[in-house]
Order: C-alpha cells, then structure tokens, then sequence
C-alpha cells in the first residue's frame, strides 16, 4: 500500500508542478490557444489563475517532500486533500461549461488526489 501511494503521490506531484509552472508563467491566452481543454482560463482574470498554479505547486511539493525528509508528515493527507478539494472545484466548474471529457479527467485527478489523502491518514493515524 505504502508502495503504491509513492507512486500515485509522485504522479499527482508531476502533473500539478507542470500545470502550475504553467499557470503561472504562461499567459492565459496563449494558454488558451494550446488545447480546447483550456479554454476554461479565460473565465479567470490573471491573477486568479497565478493563485491557482500557485497552490497546485505547494500541493505537489506538500505530496513529496514532508514525506521524503520526514518532518510533519501530517502534511501530505493535508496536501493531498487540498488538492482534492481544488479538482471538485474544477469538475465542478467543467460540468457547468459541458465540458464532460475535462470533467472525467479532473475526476481522475480528484479520485488519485482522495486516494493519496485517505491513506495517508491511514498510515499516519
């Protein structure tokens, strides 16, 4: 079990560390111009979006590297949850605009993030 949430844990950290360097380095619109699943940025004014790279990199570095050194591993389920709560926002905001595709992707993410949460506060407790 330990094995496996490393695993979902360090995935999960690579997509948000990339999604969030690139909501934060990269301007919406060229953003929005990449894929049809990105179109959503657009409903955001700039800075929301930074704010939202922003947490996904604290998330990604809160899913690794309290676990990793060892100090205040309570974080990671903490982390984790976190990100869960941010993928509910976006399902939630992917359903609205009938992007059902998106949708079940971030459902994914949501699904893996939980995972990760859930048993890590098992693991800890």
């Amino acid at each position: 079990m330990n094995l496996a949430l490393w695993i979902v844990a360090g995935l999960l950290a690579a997509v948000y560390l990339f999604s969030g360097f690139g909501k934060l380095f990269v301007p919406r619109e060229k953003m929005a111009a990449m894929t049809d699943f990105a179109r959503w940025v657009l409903d955001f004014k700039p800075g929301t979006l930074k704010a939202i790279g922003a947490l996904e990199i604290l998330g990604a570095v809160g899913l690794i590297v309290p676990a990793l050194v060892g100090i205040a591993p309570i974080l990671v389920p903490l982390a984790a949850s976190g990100l869960a709560l941010m993928m509910t926002g976006a399902v939630i905001m992917r359903i609205r605009r009938g992007e059902t595709k998106a949708a079940l992707a971030d459902g994914l993410y949501l699904v893996l993030a939980a995972f990760v949460a859930i048993g890590r506060f098992a693991l800890t407790a």
